[in-house]
């Protein structure tokens, strides 16, 4: 690709509407690049990135990336996918197709453009982890026929592809392990513990616990995760990931319950509920690698992160969220 005629960097940020997606548009348009969001709208929403629209380095483009993608570019971040499981299993078979044709497709673009590319995947890749904290040489330990493993196993795949394309064709590919991330933006119906138990505590309807509620998870607030995402995409070729990015801070479902019932006032009462298949009993990644390479932590403690989370919520449901 000839860059002789534009000095600007040219990002194409694919799920970009999304909740993560729009994050970061808006963090490249702050660092000066022209943006490139596509997104086909399955999860993703105009509303996250109205505000951007009017910006003249930003440009939206619908489109699915199990389709070829022809634009010219210097960066991409691969973020497109169903990423709650709510929405992944409604359609488990485009769940695979968009993490394995939207690889190929998205690293096919890089490689014919020497664009960096940067593959969104997922902590889930562990499945349910027999090694506690997971770091980042441990293989996993997933259902391959199961009800997640259209997510599981498709964004496997894709890390599979793009290492592939770094050993065949010499690609320089990041790839970043994401743990579960929440904030503004998220969708207020997509199943996850966060936005479940916030819209519900609002509602002062009961709270959903599966299981006894010990199972624990480590939440990432969405700025810390966007400047790890950033962070690793601006290191040199030879740092390639895979990286954990995510909150070490562990904590119990039912303590988070018990939190947000805490900080919004609410009525609501835990209701308990039988466990979902492979639903993992201990998520915690071990950041050091992110750390020491990267020079990454989050900063931003739950609580903190939990009140701008409400406060958008709450407005959301008052009907006055952006």
């Amino acid at each position: 690709m000839d860059r002789s005629f534009h000095t600007r960097r040219r990002v194409l940020v694919t799920g970009g509407a999304g909740f993560l997606g729009s994050h970061l548009c808006e963090r490249l348009l702050e660092a000066g690049a022209e943006v490139i969001c596509a997104d086909n709208f399955f999860t993703g929403a105009r509303a996250n990135i109205e505000h951007l629209l009017d910006n003249p380095r930003f440009e939206l483009m619908r489109h699915d990336v199990t389709f070829p993608l022809y634009v010219e570019v210097d960066e991409i971040f691969n973020l497109a996918c169903p990423a709650s499981p709510v929405h992944y299993q409604h359609d488990p078979v485009q769940t695979t197709k968009t993490s394995v044709h939207g690889a190929i497709n998205m690293l096919g673009l890089a490689k014919r453009t020497n664009a960096k590319i940067l593959q969104a995947s997922t902590s889930e890749v562990y499945g349910d982890p027999e090694v506690h904290p997971q770091t980042e040489d441990y293989w996993g330990h997933v259902n391959p026929i199961g009800i997640r493993s259209c997510y599981d196993e498709g964004k496997r795949c894709a890390e599979t592809l793009f290492f592939d394309y770094r050993r065949q064709h010499g690609l320089p590919i990041k790839v970043a392990r994401i743990f579960n991330t929440y904030g503004p933006r998220m969708h207020p119906n997509d199943g996850r513990v966060v936005s479940n138990f916030i819209v519900q505590a609002l509602n002062d309807a009961p709270i959903t616990l599966f299981g006894d509620g010990e199972q624990t998870r480590s939440f990432c607030y969405v700025d810390d995760l966007i400047a790890g995402l950033t962070g690793l995409m601006d290191t040199d070729e030879a740092v390639t990931g895979p990286f954990n990015l995510g909150n070490p801070h562990e904590v119990s479902v039912r303590t988070l319950a018990e939190q947000i019932i805490e900080m919004t006032g609410s009525k609501s009462q835990l209701e308990h509920r039988p466990m979902p298949e492979d639903d993992p009993r201990q998520r915690r990644p071990d950041i050091s690698q992110a750390e020491s390479v990267l020079g990454w932590r989050p900063s931003v403690e739950l609580r903190e992160g939990l009140v701008q989370t409400i406060a958008y919520f709450d407005a959301l449901l008052s009907g006055q969220a952006r």
